[in-house]
């Protein structure tokens, strides 16, 4: 196990070395609701909320879902039309393509902006390390797991990460108005 977290790290380090700061370095093959394959850069061009969760998650996931609907809500009209959503399995054994289309149209997730995606075991682990979120899978086949929303830039660099549930984090908010304004950080003034 520790050998396996050792190699993690150094493809992640790796990653990040290529250009400095962006996870669109982290080459991983995503499968989205519809069947359809691209990389963890599907939405390129778009500052992106992204988070982990399951799809039988009786309550953080949900939660986490309302959360991000909320930084949404909260957007400017012109930044909801800019954000995109990314939500990616750490379940990749029960959430199939099929079971994330359900659920995406049970929660009525636009699919044209919210993308829920699942990867195998060995992507999971590298988003996860990628993004600071810790999971364990539990004998019952549940999930012991942070809840981590974060907030990238058009060009895959982390501008924000937040554990706030169920409301809109100000942070998030706050660097959402400063991709849009050219600024890569909360603080950032280049």
């Amino acid at each position: 196990m520790k050998r396996l977290f050792f190699v993690l790290l150094l493809v992640v380090c790796a990653a990040r070395a290529d250009s400095p700061g962006s996870i669109y370095n982290l080459h991983i093959s995503l499968t989205d609701a519809r069947g359809t394959r691209h990389g963890l850069d599907v939405h390129r061009g778009h500052p992106v909320l992204i988070t982990m969760f399951y799809g039988n998650c009786p309550m953080a996931c949900p939660l986490l879902i309302d959360t991000m609907r909320s930084v949404e809500r909260s957007a400017s009209a012109a930044d909801r039309d800019r954000v995109r959503f990314l939500l990616i399995s750490i379940d990749p054994e029960r959430d199939t393509a099929e079971s994330l289309r359900k659920l995406s149209v049970s929660r009525k997730l636009d699919a044209s902006r919210w993308t829920m995606a699942r990867t195998d075991a060995i992507g999971v682990r590298k988003i996860a390390a990628l993004l600071g979120i810790q999971y364990r899978k539990l004998p019952d086949g549940s999930f012991n797991h942070s809840s981590v929303i974060t907030l990238v830039t058009p060009d895959g660099e982390i501008a924000a990460q937040s554990s706030l549930m169920g409301q809109a984090d100000p942070k998030l908010l706050e660097a959402l108005v400063n991709i849009s304004n050219g600024q890569r950080k909360v603080g950032d003034t280049e």
